[in-house]
């Protein structure tokens, strides 16, 4: 019997460790040998953890050029695919002596961003000079927003797993964006063309949680930029980029982990694969017991893979100091009233809105949602209209097809929207037949008629006079007594064909539902 001791600890201990534990004891002890027994009794304050369960915190910048004809702080154009350094003047490269002048629909433009991002509109704001040296910034620093952005505190709502979630906005500031870097086999070459464009970085709060999560957000942003037209977003063009901002801890827990950055991503897929890659990374690092530094990385689209290339940065390592060459922003109640009436409908609030006032499905909205000429052409359609729903069908599935087929811009369509309600009518009220209404559509495109007129002009009205039904039935049955048996026989099927022959002697003109009414009655008696 040894003596008994009592251990106390602060910290919890793993399976291994109070296996050494143990032993440390009994070497301590002289215990050794098969005859001699240990046994342990557990104390409260002793916890074994469990398999630890990890979430990731995730937030995003997104840098977007905005649509405008000239560079931020002089007159150069804003455009894209001219030839290396053509659109470049002593501002854009920074030479000493030169005066920015501030772009004001850029102003608009990033104010206009905050009011559809739900943002405040400071009276205030500054730019900033933000130091670093790179070759893709000629004078060494940029101007951006620091401390006093343009707006601030907003948010974007968004559809994502069957329901609306919300992202907070810190901040939409703008800026000039710097040089495109092109590498070669044995050197490198910088185009200043895009140096001092306009650009927007709208920075969110750390409120995603997954990859499809940030790939949704980021899809539901570029709507909103896009139907507000404040930048086309075309990501071929480099227009739209983002750096993603994540890091993992302990579900449960509300402590950030160690920030990794993913930079210049410039693809939504791209940042969604990047993170389905950099999540799982950082969780087995700090699960192992490994530490995680806040850095930079940057993702290897062909090996799948994100690689560190520096350590992060801190705002004081940029040597922020307010611009001195431009004066504050301090906008008017006149001037914001103007930005205001700039204002469009929400994507999603469109979305909500077609499927509650017009009774559409998802599918239909979002078309409308996709092309606002369209969907502005089918409110004008829909009223006074009975059947929205109808009429979103020859919107959707027939005016938009035909347009694609012949080129033609909705501009240039003949067809006024109360004509398409007006062939909705015809149909439904059993004046003329669906495969009738095909033809008349076809006129309409092509001459602008009304359907009312191209039917009376061409007797294109549906029979439905009893007596001229059963004349065509009596017709196609003595004319096809193999299929009248097949049906007399059980073939249901039979019927069907029956009813077709009879659509077309009569042209397409028949009643259909008369005519199959008649046929059965024909063929039972």
């Amino acid at each position: 019997m040894f003596p008994r001791k009592r251990f106390q600890s602060d910290f919890e201990l793993s399976a291994k460790q109070l296996q050494l534990f143990v032993q440390a004891i009994l070497r301590r002890n002289e215990i050794s040998g098969p005859e001699k027994s240990v046994f342990i009794r557990v104390h409260p304050w002793l916890k074994f953890p469990r398999d630890m369960e990890y979430e990731a915190v995730i937030g995003l910048e997104t840098h977007v050029q905005l649509k405008t004809k000239s560079k931020m702080w002089c007159g150069c154009a804003n455009e894209f695919g001219a030839e290396p350094n053509t659109n470049v003047c002593p501002v854009c490269l920074g030479m000493p002596g030169v005066l920015p002048v501030a772009n004001e629909e850029a102003m608009r433009l990033t104010v206009l961003t905050g009011l559809l991002l739900h943002c405040e509109i400071p009276r205030f704001a500054k730019f900033d000079r933000k130091n670093y040296f790179y070759p893709d910034v000629a004078k060494n620093y940029q101007v951006t927003q620091y401390d006093q952005p343009s707006t601030k505190n907003g948010f974007v709502d968004f559809e994502f797993n069957g329901g609306i979630t919300r992202v907070r906005i810190t901040r939409a500031h703008l800026e000039e964006d710097v040089a495109k870097n092109f590498h070669f086999d044995r050197n490198s070459g910088v185009d200043f063309n895009r140096a001092g464009v306009p650009l927007l970085e709208i920075v969110s709060e750390p409120d995603i949680t997954s990859a499809d999560m940030a790939y949704e957000y980021l899809n539901a942003l570029k709507d909103i930029l896009i139907h507000g037209g404040i930048s086309d977003c075309d990501m071929e063009k480099g227009m739209v980029r983002c750096d993603v901002n994540v890091s993992v801890r302990p579900k449960g827990t509300t402590e950030l982990g160690a920030k990794i950055e993913i930079k210049n991503m410039n693809s939504f897929s791209g940042a969604r694969q990047a993170l389905l890659y950099e999540i799982p990374r950082q969780i087995e690092v700090v699960s192992k017991g490994g530490k995680l530094i806040q850095s930079t990385r940057r993702w290897d689209d062909m090996a799948g893979i994100t690689e560190e290339m520096r350590t992060k940065e801190h705002a004081h390592d940029y040597r922020y100091f307010p611009e001195p060459d431009l004066m504050p922003f301090q906008p008017t109640d006149a001037w914001l009233a103007e930005v205001k009436q700039r204002l469009v409908e929400l994507p999603l609030e469109r979305k909500q809105r077609f499927m509650s006032t017009y009774q559409l499905p998802a599918g239909d909205a979002r078309a409308f949602v996709d092309d606002v000429p369209l969907g502005n052409y089918f409110e004008q359609a829909t009223r006074d209209a009975k059947n929205p729903k109808a009429v979103a069908n020859w919107v959707i599935n027939n005016l938009r097809a035909k347009m694609t087929e012949t080129g033609t811009a909705l501009a240039d369509v003949k067809i006024l929207p109360a004509h398409i309600n007006e062939l909705v009518t015809l149909v439904e009220s059993g004046k003329i037949s669906s495969k009738i209404a095909q033809e008349v559509f076809a006129e309409m495109f092509a001459t602008g008629h009304p359907p009312a007129a191209i039917v009376q002009a061409k007797g294109l009205a549906q029979v439905s006079d009893t007596g001229a039904i059963e004349k065509f039935c009596d017709e196609v049955i003595a004319a096809h007594p193999g299929p009248a048996a097949d049906f007399k026989a059980g073939k249901a099927a039979a019927l069907n064909f029956l009813k077709g022959q009879v659509m077309k002697i009569s042209k397409g003109q028949a009643n259909p539902a008369m005519a199959g009414e008649v046929l059965e009655r024909r063929l039972k008696s």
